[in-house]
């Protein structure tokens, strides 16, 4: 038997670094001389914070990150943006979540859209994650092909391919 795991997870050191490089970005940038834009991030909230003076300059500093994760190979499904709130002294605050584990909703809809395809396979759900298995190693990298074209609003990822 064959096997291997859907997960969705998202490499922190990764996000770490690329917002570090959009930190520097927005520091070196001429639009952005004498602003008081930044972004924090909470590896344990699983959380991004981006502050910025006006909601001009909050789409620029979102733009510049998604840019810099792009590079990183961070997959953009992996974020869910708050709708942007007022903070103190009249700048504006968009909190962003960042998506670890695949939600049981999403689990199910996985190993539905698995058994639909009629291949020969078994989708079972662990904790935050799918675990599917199989006989022949082509079924499995078809079934891979299949959840990598499917529209999903969530990332995935494949891991322990055996």
């Amino acid at each position: 038997m064959n096997s291997f795991d859907i997960v969705s997870e998202v490499n922190w050191q990764e996000v770490d670094n690329a917002v570090n490089q959009a930190r520097k970005e927005i520091q070196q940038r001429y639009d952005f001389k004498g602003s008081k834009s930044s972004i924090e991030m909470s590896q344990k909230e699983k959380t991004l914070t981006v502050l910025a003076d006006d909601d001009f300059k909050l789409r620029a500093v979102v733009d510049i990150m998604q840019n810099k994760f792009i590079k990183r190979g961070i997959p953009l499904k992996a974020f869910v943006y708050k709708d942007p709130e007022e903070a103190s002294g009249g700048m504006i605050r968009q909190h962003i979540d960042v998506q670890q584990g695949i939600s049981k909703d999403n689990a199910r809809l996985i190993t539905k859209l698995i058994k639909d395809s009629k291949i020969k396979v078994q989708a079972a759900i662990q904790d935050d994650q799918v675990r599917v298995t199989g006989k022949s190693k082509d079924d499995l990298q078809s079934i891979m092909q299949m959840v990598r074209d499917a529209d999903l609003d969530f990332a995935v990822q494949f891991t322990n391919y055996r």
